[in-house]
């Protein structure tokens, strides 16, 4: 067939020519492909990257973190403190079904804030509480969120002091571990023993950087709150076989103006059962080849665990106390609970609860902490060893003195209530 081009040797390098007014177009390289074609192939690998980077695409993996298991600890060490000792007492005013369905609720409630709320760090590249309440609604809202924070955890950690020192020196209402078992002494002395607890235990934990170095201290506080659990179901299964327990109501009870007023009281204590989320940025940070659903498996199995933990806490002690239950569960264990070795079991449930608070003191520090240093320095964490050891020698400090100064918990509790950090925890709640 005649045709009027010709054949081009394929060694020759062509340059191509627009026909009208000789702009280039297109320069074949060595491999006989023109710049058209290299570009077009970039362009087909760019129309085949995700519209959305995730953050595990962003940033290398976190290979040196801490695996599921210990961030789930973590998480749940978060959630599982002092309010759990609250829990006998919400079961007394709701009655268990209610009791129970409000307790799913809000553990299923939190859960999906959970998962919202690292979906949202995640597309704001955020690696903290602060920053991720700034790329929502500004500077100023980060600001005021990290002194509720900060003024929360602080309060909390004091109430945390102040309970370990009632629980093994006693207080006016109730006698202490130490009188128990050593007499009246020096030794017992409640600044004395808050002292002690918090150089020896407390400040060697608090002086760890990274969140998952407390994987197995979190394992172990967990593991304390369980057999605070399984000791309360034993006793209350053994009077349920005795006889000796009452029926317990189904529902809440309107017989009276102050039983219907205890169903406010029970809206915070509920509400602020699972609250973790200031800690759940440092726990994502660290997981072992971090992903948001990786994240999303951990507040899952958390919100499991915990939901399990709630309820047989607060239908333990409500049967086993009914209507004498009293707002913290732990002071119910001073009297004789009516059974076989009844002393013997007070005394675990009330050294295992404080061991556990103590496990608990530094994962919730640790939050304190980075919260102090972002809204001071400008960082989550101090970059200098020895900066990180004085800023937490300086929170400790505050925090005995906190602890020595403040008559009780109640007092604690009214700086510290739920208006401080209801509106930022339940910001991603839905």
């Amino acid at each position: 067939m005649d045709s009027n081009y010709t054949p081009v040797p394929v060694s020759s390098l062509v340059e191509l020519q627009h026909l009208n007014n000789g702009i280039e177009i297109g320069r074949a390289d060595q491999n006989g492909m023109s710049k058209d074609a290299s570009e077009e192939n970039e362009m087909d690998k760019v129309d085949e990257m995700p519209l959305i980077f995730y953050d595990d695409e962003l940033k290398p993996n976190n290979d040196d973190g801490s695996g599921i298991p210990g961030a789930v600890f973590n998480l749940a060490t978060s959630i599982i403190g002092a309010g759990i000792m609250a829990l006998p007492a919400t079961m007394k005013v709701l009655g268990l079904a209610l009791g129970f369905f409000a307790i799913v609720v809000m553990g299923f409630l939190s859960e999906i804030s959970i998962e919202l709320l690292v979906r949202f760090s995640v597309l704001s590249k955020s690696a903290s509480y602060g920053e991720v309440v700034q790329s929502a609604l500004g500077l100023p809202m980060r600001i005021l969120s990290e002194i509720c924070i900060i003024v929360n955890n602080a309060g909390i950690l004091v109430v945390y002091l102040i309970i370990i020192g009632d629980v093994m020196s006693g207080s006016t209402d109730h006698i202490g571990v130490f009188d128990q078992l050593l007499g009246h002494g020096m030794w017992d002395t409640r600044k004395l023993v808050i002292l002690a607890v918090l150089v020896l235990f407390l400040a060697p934990l608090c002086a760890l950087e990274k969140i998952d170095s407390l994987s197995f201290t979190s394992a172990a506080s967990v593991a304390l709150a369980v057999v605070f659990v399984a000791v309360s179901c034993a006793i209350a299964l053994v009077k349920l076989m005795e006889g000796k327990i009452t029926k317990p109501r189904m529902g809440p009870s309107f017989r009276s103006k102050e039983a219907i007023l205890d169903l406010l009281v029970v809206i915070p204590i509920m509400t602020n059962a699972y609250i973790c989320h200031f800690n759940v940025q440092p726990i994502y940070n660290e997981l072992k080849g971090r992903s948001p659903q990786k994240m999303n498996k951990v507040g899952r199995m958390t919100t499991v665990l915990c939901v399990i933990v709630y309820f047989s806490t607060a239908i333990s002690g409500y049967l086993l106390f009914g209507d004498d239950t009293e707002s913290d569960v732990l002071t119910n264990f001073d009297t004789d609970l009516g059974i076989q070795f009844s002393s013997i079991l007070n005394y675990v449930v009330r050294i295992g609860y404080v061991l556990h608070l103590v496990l608990v003191f530094p994962v919730i520090h640790f939050s304190l902490r980075q919260t102090v240093s972002s809204l001071v320095f400008k960082e989550p964490l101090p970059q200098s060893r020895g900066k990180t050891l004085a800023l937490t020698a300086i929170l400790l400090g505050f925090l005995y003195l906190g602890s020595t100064m403040i008559p009780n918990i109640w007092v604690a509790f009214k700086f510290t209530g739920p208006p401080l950090h209801c509106p930022w925890d339940s910001f991603f709640h839905v």
